[in-house]
């Protein structure tokens, strides 16, 4: 985030109380959830096929969480199922075929967390089985398969069907929607979204397995950059705008890594919606530069402009803070004060303006907005950690990171029958763009996202 700006003696006086408050504050409502111990009979009894790295990632989350207790792992690869197991923290069967752990009774709800060709038939046996399902972005790989999830998910509407689109359950993209949809942006017009790295994706140098652990770079298994780390930004600027694009265009090229992939290793694309705003994505794998948050951050981010002010945002790593920076348009602007100068002072999103242009505001949590129903102390930390905000000292932190917010949603829903913030259409929409985004880079032309409804139908399926 910005650097803070000179800090006077009398603002040092001023916020020396506040910091104080402010560190309580963050000690006891601030710091990441912290999950109790529920009864074994109240937790959802799951299974998860796939324990790459990803699966072994999600499970070594659920190991710290109170939500559900996996019963049984899968995975073809013995090293992956055996990290897996060990993952999971709660001596589960090992299987490597997935219709074994299926035709367990035992198992409420699965994890698909494999790679992405393997995710339809997967999430169909599942739901064929009875089980509620958790699917790793992207959902399906194929037109056909668009057509075929949806169709078999209206015949089974008590089970839940969640995608990995975690940014849905950030505080931080929850609070820029709600910013946007008060006006707060104005008419916002623009996402522009990038997730480079360098290096990128390498070939594993096993011959042998060459191809089965480096899955990601072979178009017989995967959608490439546009799949494996575009659906993420690409389902944000969904989320932004409230609806789904029209038209896609795009270019990609395989033209500086030459290992025997047949991926794109570099990808430029736009996206129109519907009243003419715009989403342009790149991902490239010689250069991880990120030009937003004052270099704070490499890789990926999103920036998504109104005519009213601007937001930069990216979501948190386990390593990494989430960060959310507000800019607002043409230039300063501040509100009334709520009581008196003094709290003006601390309460207020007061910018300050150079000749080398603005600092960002961070964008405020509900945890810190003032609604005027809190006791004394509440109110008095809200305006200490917004002074500390204003200053650079201390930024906004999630109350836990939003990889631990989906699942737990996820298995909440199981128990509730509650809908998902990422739900079956929402992730069948963000395939679709993925496989409109590469149909247009393929074949150099522009792609109607409506080409989708005939795409993988047989002539009697297709709609009239």
């Amino acid at each position: 985030m910005p650097q803070s700006g000179h800090v006077s003696r009398r603002d040092l006086l001023r916020g020396a109380g506040s910091v104080t408050a402010a560190a309580a504050a963050v000690r006891l409502q601030g710091a990441p959830a912290i999950h109790t111990v529920r009864a074994a009979s109240i937790q959802v009894p799951y299974g998860i096929v796939g324990t790459g790295s990803r699966g072994q990632y999600l499970l070594n989350h659920l190991s710290k969480m109170d939500v559900g207790r996996c019963l049984a792992v899968c995975d073809i690869y013995e090293p992956n199922l055996k990290k897996g197991a060990a993952a999971a923290g709660s001596n589960p069967t090992a299987y490597k075929d997935y219709r074994e752990l299926l035709a367990r009774q035992d198992l409420d709800a699965v994890l698909v967390v494999t790679p992405l060709y393997m995710h339809f038939p997967i999430v169909r046996d599942a739901l064929l089985a009875g089980k509620h399902v958790f699917c790793e972005k992207s959902l399906v790989f194929k037109p056909e398969e668009v057509h075929a999830l949806r169709a078999l998910a209206r015949e089974r509407p008590k089970q839940v069907i969640q995608v990995g689109l975690q940014r849905r359950y950030s505080q931080f993209y929850q609070t820029a929607k709600q910013m946007i949809d008060k006006g707060m942006l104005g008419k916002v017009t623009h996402v522009a979204a990038q997730w480079n790295r360098n290096p990128g994706w390498r070939m594993n140098p096993d011959p042998k397995l060459r191809r089965q652990l480096s899955w990601r770079l072979f178009r017989e298994y995967s959608g490439g950059l546009t799949a494996e780390l575009g659906s993420h930004q690409i389902d944000v600027a969904d989320y932004i705008f409230g609806s789904s694009p029209e038209y896609v265009v795009g270019v990609g090229g395989l033209d500086y890594i030459k290992d025997g992939r047949d991926v794109f290793d570099n990808i430029q694309l736009i996206f129109r919606y519907p009243q003419g705003q715009k989403m342009t994505y790149q991902s490239i794998s010689t250069n991880k530069h990120l030009s937003l948050f004052t270099g704070a951050r490499t890789e990926f981010g999103e920036l998504i402009m109104g005519t009213d002010g601007s937001i930069e945002i990216t979501v948190g790593t386990d390593n990494e803070p989430a960060i959310g920076l507000w800019y607002y348009e043409p230039g300063p602007k501040t509100e009334k004060a709520p009581d008196t100068k003094e709290r003006a002072a601390l309460a207020t999103a007061t910018l300050t303006t150079t000749a080398g242009g603005q600092k960002g505001y961070p964008i405020l949590l509900a945890r810190d907005q003032i609604s005027g129903r809190e006791s004394f102390l509440d109110r008095e930390m809200k305006f200490a950690r917004r002074w500390l905000y204003s200053k650079g000292i201390m930024a906004p932190q999630e109350d836990a990171n939003p990889v631990d917010t989906q699942l737990a949603s996820f298995f909440e829903c199981t128990r509730t029958g509650k809908r998902p913030a990422a739900d079956l259409e929402i992730g069948l929409g963000d395939s679709t763009m993925v496989i409109l985004a590469n149909l247009a880079m393929d074949e150099g032309r522009g792609v109607y996202f409506s080409e989708i409804e005939k795409m993988g139908r047989t002539p009697s399926a297709k709609k009239a």
